[in-house]
């Protein structure tokens, strides 16, 4: 059976994250540990997600220093769209979700989730890539999808788990990954540093 003890920390707001992680068994503990998200100029999609995944976890071992919490590992996720090798992050408002949705319309793109895990040995970064292929969307499709509010807080304004899986007419990939948190690579991160539920012994 999966541990009641806490076995790490989560560094991420995100309900998607939090659903998942519990249900590989593990039993964490959230910790806020925001960071500045905006990509380097020219910064390449997956240096990106590589780079985010390592300073939230860093971000969120500091955090726990500074608050004399127990001392665990901190995970920590961040996940990309990406179209064209350009990042589509949160739409900034109606207009900019209609915008990207035209873009993916009919096409295929990329979406890059990476892990950090942060112990006292230093900190591990694993990248998972699926590739998600929409069907084509008329523009009715498109305005109810934004108008129901679903793609306001999501990178490429698409909840995979949420009304937008009708879209979705193929997946090559993880869908776990695409929601924000790989339950295969993640399982595996934990195991390697014995945690999670594949780590504990018979």
């Amino acid at each position: 059976m999966p541990t009641t003890l806490p076995q790490l920390y989560l560094a991420s707001a995100s309900p998607r994250r939090q659903e998942l992680l519990a249900q590989i068994g593990v039993c964490f503990e959230r910790i806020s540990a925001p960071i500045d998200e905006i990509p380097f100029p020219n910064e390449a999609a997956r240096d990106y997600v590589l780079r985010l995944a390592k300073a939230k976890a860093e971000a969120g071992w500091q955090v726990m220093l500074a608050h004399g919490k127990s001392p665990l590992p901190v995970l920590a996720a961040d996940t990309t769209v990406v179209l064209d090798g350009q990042i589509l992050g949160k739409p900034l408002d109606t207009s900019d979700a209609i915008g990207m949705l035209e873009r993916l319309s009919g096409r295929s793109h990329d979406v890059f989730t990476s892990l950090g895990l942060r112990t006292a040995s230093g900190t591990e970064v694993v990248l998972s890539i699926s590739t998600v292929t929409f069907m084509p969307l008329s523009p009715a499709q498109i305005f109810a999808y934004v108008a129901s509010g679903e793609p306001m807080d999501k990178a490429g304004s698409y909840g995979i788990q949420g009304m937008a899986g009708m879209f979705i007419s193929e997946l090559q990939g993880s869908f776990s990954g695409v929601m924000g948190l790989p339950l295969h690579d993640t399982a595996a991160l934990l195991a390697r540093h014995d945690l999670g539920f594949l780590a504990l012994k018979p």
